[in-house]
């Protein structure tokens, strides 16, 4: 499996764990998930690192760094109903980050296919009398 798509499925995943948990559980044990979840956010992030991942998956793994050291500072920062509604648009945005890596993933996938099969190998141009 690509690079890409793992850690957007993961990015996902987690956001969409983050908008279930910041309703469920109270303020207090929510803002220790969302600054364990910023901190994987942040480490999930330096996959920008991996070669081969193309400038719009790293421009989105810049924007997931941030988000993710945002969700840190919120978690550490604000209580209450507060730290709860940032956890939330936090876990919207984190999903959101994910669908749009999902769609780059996709988009170059099928680029990539599509190439395959427009182009027509050599033997067979040539036994076409194409060049």
């Amino acid at each position: 499996m690509n690079s890409r798509f793992l850690t957007n499925i993961a990015l996902a995943l987690y956001g969409g764990f983050m908008v279930v948990a910041s309703q469920v559980w109270a303020p207090a044990v929510f803002m220790w998930l969302m600054f364990a979840g910023g901190v994987g956010a942040v480490v999930l992030a330096g996959s920008v690192l991996i070669p081969g991942r193309g400038i719009s998956q790293r421009a989105l793994d810049g924007a997931i760094g941030i988000l993710g050291a945002w969700t840190i500072v919120a978690g550490l920062v604000f209580a209450g109903s507060t730290v709860t509604w940032l956890g939330f648009a936090s876990g919207l945005a984190f999903v959101g980050l994910a669908v749009i890596g999902l769609a780059l993933h996709e988009l170059y996938t099928e680029r990539v296919v599509h190439s395959f099969e427009v182009h027509a190998p050599a033997a067979e141009r040539e036994l076409a009398g194409v060049n």
